[in-house]
Order: C-alpha cells, then sequence, then structure tokens
C-alpha cells in the first residue's frame, strides 16, 4: 500500500538523551510481565534477546502503515503534571538505522490536536533514551525552539492537560521491511520547572552561535569570518569544479536526445531522466532556500543574546523586522514580534557594503563546487534572475475557501469546488508565469507544498450543507444511487435524505471504496485546474506537482494522471527500492523536493527529521541517500533541504531549529558534508547509467 509520512511524524527528530536514574521514575520494566492494557498493532513480542547484556522486550514490528505498541487503561488516565517529560530506553539489535515515533494523547483526540508526538532515528546498535518533553499549558520559559540546549526536545502538537493522559504509544512510520527493536522501559523524567532554570542567560554569542559549548570551526572573533572567506576562494581557485558536466549541468559525455530549447522528461531504456534544452541527459541535484537565511524571534527573548544591535546601529539594524502569524512555539507573544537574522549579520561582516552581490557569487560558484546542477525550491530571486544555473520555481494559492472541518497540519485543505479555486489558480498561475516563462534555465514549476490531503474524506462528509466540497460530493452520489435508500443499504445507514448524509460507526466495503474514489475525483479536480492554468500560460515549462508529505493512494494516482512530474518530500535514511513499485500510477518521472540529516556536534540543538551520530556521518547518510535515488529508475532528481542551518533560537514561523545546512549560521560550510556531496555527484551519471535496463543499451542520438 502506498503511504508516506504523515506532518505529525514529519514534524520533529528527538537525539539520544542520558537520563540519569535517580531524574526518572520508571512506568512499566519491559523485562517484566506485561500489563494487561499494553497492546500491540502490526506488531508483537517476538521471543528472547539476542544478549544477556541486553534485557528487555523484543519486539518485531511488521511491514504496515504504522506498526506500533500502545499503553492504554480503557475509561481511566494518568496524572503526569508532576514531570517533564516521557520517555523509553530501548536498543537497536539490527545492523541498520531506522526511524521511530512517539505519540501522548488526551481524551478525545483526532491524532492532531490534543496529542503531542515526536521522531527520531535509532543507529544501528545504538542503546538510545527517547525522550519528549510535554507541551504544557504553561509553556517552557524557553520559547519558539523545538530542541532546547542539553534538555531534550519538546513534543509537537497542542498543550496537553497532563493530569488527564489517555494513551501513550511508541510506533514505525511505513517501515519499509519488517524491524526489532528490544524495549527496556518506559519512564517520566524531570520536573515540571521551566527549562529556563537549566540554561544560564545569555546563551546566544554574537554571531548567533551557542555560547556554552565549542566546538571545531565555531567562529570566535569578527576577523575570522574574513580570513576564512580568503582561505576558501583560494582553494577553491585550485580546485577543479566536478568535471563531465555541460553549462547546463547535464551529462556532457552521455547520449544525445532531441534539442527543444527547454528542459523535458523523456523514458530511455527503462529509466526516467530530465533533458537539457540542448538535448543533453540530466540528473537534478539542487539545494532548497538558498537565501539570506531564516529569521528568529527576539521580542520578549532579548536576555537570551549577548548582542543585538541598537536602534541606530548601523548597517545591522536595518536586519530587524517584525513577523506575524507564526504557526506555532510562539503562543507567548502571539504569534507575532521583531526577529532578526544573525546569518544575514554575519554575511554583512564577511563581506561588507557590498555583502548580497558577492555573496550571490560566491554561493553558486560553491554550488558548483560541490557538484550540484539545480537552485532548488524558495531561493531568493536575486540569485534566480541572474543564475546561469537551472532552478525551479513555485507559489502557493491564497484567498481560497478551505474546508471548515477538515485538519492538517500547516493548514485545512482548500475546497477545490468552490468558485474562488480556479481564480486564484489562474492568478497565482499567471504570475509565476510571467516571470520565468522564457527562462531556459528554469525547469518547471511546483505549486502548494504539503497539502493535508489526509483530511479530505472527514471534513468533507462533516462539513454542512454551505461547504461546496461537500455539495459536489452529495451530488456525485446520487450519480451512484438512485435515493437515499439504496445508499442506506450500501452504507448500512439509515440516512433520511441526502442533508443527512455523513459518516458512519462501521464502515461498509460500499462506504470505504466511496470515498476512496470520491478523493481520486477530489485530487483529480486539483491537479487538472492547475495543469491546465500552467499549461495555458506556459507549455514549454513543467509541471512538477505539489510536493507531497501526506500522499494516500488515490491522491497519487490523480496526480500522476495529470502532472509532468510527481514531487514528494522524503525524508528517509535511504530511498526504499520498492517506492511507487507495484501501485496503480501512470508512468511518470518523480521528483524529490526535501531531505536532510542533522546531527548535534556543532552546537545545534535538534537534529532535525532524520538524525546522524555526527557531521562525518552526515556525509556518509547523504552520499547513500543519493545513490538510492540514482538507482531507482522513476526518479530524476533530490533536493536537499536547505542552503543554511535553522536559527539556533527557532525560525520565527514554528520553532524550527534543525542542523540541516551545507553552511551554518557564520556562513562556513560543513566539510564532511561538502566533500561527500562533491564526490557522490562527480559520478552521479555514470552510477544512474549503470543501473539502467540491461536488455538495452542508450541509444546515442535521438531517433
Amino acid at each position: 500500500m502506498l503511504f508516506f509520512f504523515t506532518a505529525f511524524c514529519l514534524a520533529f527528530t528527538a537525539a539520544a538523551t542520558d537520563c540519569r536514574a535517580e531524574d526518572t521514575v520508571t512506568l512499566i520494566d519491559l523485562s517484566q510481565p506485561l500489563p494487561e492494557w499494553a497492546a500491540f498493532y502490526d506488531a508483537a513480542p517476538c521471543g528472547a534477546a539476542d544478549s544477556a547484556e541486553v534485557p528487555g522486550l523484543p519486539v518485531c514490528f511488521e511491514h504496515a502503515d504504522w506498526p506500533q505498541m500502545r499503553l492504554e487503561r480503557p475509561g481511566e488516565v494518568w496524572d503526569w503534571s508532576a514531570y517533564a517529560g516521557v520517555g523509553l530506553s530501548l536498543y537497536n539489535p539490527t545492523d541498520e538505522a531506522f526511524a521511530l515515533c512517539f505519540r501522548l494523547d488526551n481524551p478525545g483526540t483526532d491524532g492532531t490536536s490534543l496529542s503531542n508526538r515526536l521522531r527520531t532515528t535509532i543507529l544501528p546498535g545504538q542503546h538510545l533514551d527517547f525522550t519528549m518533553r510535554f507541551v504544557r499549558k504553561d509553556g517552557p520559559g524557553l520559547w519558539g525552539m523545538r530542541g532546547l540546549p542539553g534538555t531534550g526536545q519538546y513534543g509537537e502538537g497542542t498543550a496537553l492537560d497532563l493530569t488527564r493522559i489517555s494513551s501513550l504509544q511508541i510506533f514505525l512510520p511505513n517501515p519499509e521491511r519488517s524491524r526489532t527493536l528490544i524495549l527496556k522501559r518506559w519512564f517520566l523524567f524531570g520536573h515540571a520547572s521551566d527549562a529556563e532554570e537549566e540554561v544560564p542567560l545569555p546563551f546566544i554569542d554574537r554571531f548567533g552561535q551557542y555560547k556554552h559549548a565549542g566546538w571545531r570551526g565555531k567562529v570566535t572573533a569578527e576577523e575570522e569570518l574574513r580570513q576564512r572567506l580568503a582561505k576558501e576562494r583560494e582553494q577553491r581557485m585550485h580546485t577543479a569544479v566536478v568535471s563531465g558536466y555541460d553549462r547546463f549541468g547535464g551529462w556532457a559525455d552521455g547520449p544525445r536526445r532531441e534539442a527543444t530549447g527547454w528542459f523535458r522528461t523523456e523514458k530511455i531504456d527503462g529509466q526516467w531522466w530530465l533533458i537539457t534544452p540542448e538535448g543533453s541527459l540530466f540528473f537534478s541535484l539542487g539545494v532548497d532556500c538558498v537565501g539570506y537565511g531564516e529569521r528568529t524571534f527576539v521580542e520578549q527573548r532579548e536576555s537570551w543574546f549577548d548582542w543585538l544591535p541598537g536602534e541606530t546601529e548601523t548597517p545591522f539594524c536595518q536586519i530587524y523586522t517584525r513577523n506575524s502569524g507564526a504557526h506555532s512555539y510562539a503562543e507567548p507573544i502571539g504569534g507575532e514580534g521583531r526577529t532578526f537574522s544573525f546569518y544575514q549579520a554575519n554575511l554583512m561582516r564577511k563581506y561588507g557594503d557590498s555583502w548580497q552581490d558577492d555573496w550571490r557569487s560566491d554561493a553558486v560558484a560553491r554550488l558548483r563546487c560541490w557538484g550540484f546542477n539545480t537552485i532548488g525550491n524558495w531561493s531568493h530571486w536575486d540569485i534566480l534572475r541572474q543564475s546561469e544555473m537551472p532552478f525551479v520555481v513555485s507559489s502557493g494559492f491564497w484567498g481560497i475557501r478551505l474546508i471548515e472541518r477538515s485538519r492538517g497540519y500547516w493548514s485545512k485543505m482548500q475546497d477545490v469546488f468552490d468558485e474562488s479555486f480556479p481564480r486564484q489558480v489562474e492568478k497565482a498561475v499567471a504570475g509565476l508565469t510571467e516571470v520565468w516563462k522564457n527562462n531556459p534555465f528554469c525547469i518547471g514549476y511546483f505549486f502548494d507544498n504539503e497539502l493535508a490531503w489526509e483530511g479530505v474524506q472527514d471534513g468533507v462528509l462533516s462539513s454542512g450543507a454551505e461547504q461546496p466540497a461537500r455539495q459536489a460530493f452529495i451530488a456525485w452520489l446520487q450519480e451512484r444511487y438512485s435515493s437515499p435508500d439504496q445508499l442506506n443499504r450500501a452504507w448500512a445507514a439509515d440516512f433520511g435524505n441526502w442533508d443527512d448524509v455523513q459518516g458512519t460507526g462501521a464502515p461498509t466495503q460500499a462506504f470505504t471504496q466511496d470515498m476512496s474514489d470520491f478523493l481520486h475525483h477530489f485530487a483529480l479536480r486539483y491537479f487538472t485546474v492547475i495543469q491546465e492554468t500552467v499549461k495555458r500560460h506556459d507549455p514549454n515549462h513543467l509541471y512538477l506537482g505539489c510536493r507531497f508529505a501526506s500522499a494516500p493512494p488515490e491522491v497519487v494516482r490523480a496526480c500522476s494522471e495529470t502532472a509532468d512530474v510527481l514531487s514528494f518530500n522524503l525524508y528517509y535514511n535511504t530511498l526504499p527500492a520498492n517506492f511507487l513499485k507495484n501501485t496503480a500510477l501512470q508512468d511518470k518521472p518523480v521528483i524529490i523536493g526535501e531531505f536532510h540529516f542533522g546531527a548535534l556536534d556543532r552546537g545545534m540543538f535538534h537534529t532535525g527529521l532524520v538524525g546522524a551520530k555526527d557531521q562525518k556521518d552526515r556525509g556518509r547518510l547523504y552520499r547513500d541517500y543519493v545513490e538510492s535515488v540514482l538507482a531507482h529508475p522513476s526518479f530524476i532528481g533530490c533536493h536537499w533541504f536547505q542552503w543554511v542551518d535553522e536559527p539556533v533560537t527557532g525560525r520565527w514561523m514554528d520553532g524550527e531549529n534543525y542542523n540541516l545546512g551545507f553552511v551554518d549560521v557564520t556562513d562556513s560550510p560543513y566539510p564532511e558534508l561538502t566533500e561527500a556531496a562533491k564526490e557522490v555527484h562527480s559520478r552521479a551519471y555514470t552510477f544512474r547509467a549503470s543501473f539502467r535496463n540491461e536488455s538495452n543499451t542508450f541509444n546515442e542520438t535521438a531517433p
């Protein structure tokens, strides 16, 4: 079954946290008999531990969507309000790393509200204390950050009533194969006190770095920024760029295909490829968000920083701005306040008055040196306008009526049957294509990102009669069923008329099939309206899809029937070899819009969505991931998220403070990552070609 991480499991990755025994209270010792209310779903205890040195409960998690162990006492709740968080000690006896997630609920949760979630990666042979701090109604003293210095990660989700905890679960998010873990004990840790008491203030230095630790490459003086710039430029002058690329980044020595003057796709000997405007084979290796970095709130957090510029301290005072409408993690200031960018301040220190032009020139030179051939999504338009490197662009849609009773992480789902939908699509597409339609370096367009497809079915069923999507659903049902009585027989329901139609307690096969078919109908309208609008305004560039996170199979199928390319944000250690295989999709090429790996050995507080042991391990994971994508015949590219680390005090919109950059806040590259990228990129084309259909060979010229 085709299924991908939903937004709630993509929100965080926790690192190993050492909890001293005296700071914890054991909930369940898993080396002892289990309580009767411990349950397993698509998972089961599976014998004794491999080693007597690892006492605990071996659990086999099946190859299923969400195999899990759940602690839940029907009709009862726990009071954990005296504690800071919950944890699980466990051991990975296998030789592979994989993801696992926590979920903690209050009664009445829908999986998004009244729930905390957290995700981590457990490494081969790792003993891990996987801990999650509670999101409390009174909030932490240190707010606006998903990872905290030395105290572990907060769960993602709404504030919990910690006197009424109804369930706790550990699950694997869509494992690509069966997995085994040895679970040792569930425990509570810490006290319900501010994390601020544990971190001396201020804790951020003038360069935006964590103050209370040292590490390789930490900047301690302003002149180091200029010294590093001079050294890097000198090294680049004497270092050959990755060979084998033509001027578009295509395979210079590879087969030639028809040149159309624009990027297009073609399937050759069982593999999908992009084709450059000049007819070379092209595999897109990109970095997202090549720009001046994220902002962080300084409003009501001034005491956290060694330095913030004064009101007249030029040029740095010009960096201040106000941001509003934060998605999460800024509740203490109502989601609105003053923000600052330490990355931009460091660029000013490094380059001086011409910092924008000089940084832009160096950024492109770095990308070429590291073997990239694409500037990825959400990159600064100033760098795209002057780019002689291929790039992608994107837009969202605004002013569209939402499905009011739907749910979603970033937003509720758009109502594609409302009259505002085609109108706003027309407006956004016309504006974007007008800028880029004559640029041959533009590969194509993404529209939207990580939409809440999982909320469509329930949202449509439970919305009021005035909701256009519900009206479309009822009209669609009336084409299948001649009367409410016929529908009642199929759904085992008792609706008096069409207005009464809603979800049923025990879904019948007909109900399940109808909801699946309508979801495809809904998605097909979404993709068709966009595809037709794009091609009307710009027939030469590719429509690259919607960057799936949650991706029900019916929706992916609709996308494959309309878009030129499917796009997914895929946070795995490596791409599963069977991804998208054996599915009822139209044969279309696929691109990865986001992936990354992070570690905690260079002053960051959060690894990001897939954790690494250290920076060397980040480089290894990057190489392995790119190789796994190159080996898959459906994929035509993968784009790393993102150029620079997020602010250590959290990006303003949602508190993310992940180690996900190719450069850090001081604009210093991570050498272990850049060297790994350069190495795998240098052999990308020949490596991919080695996986072509062995029964065929490339045609050296276009047919």
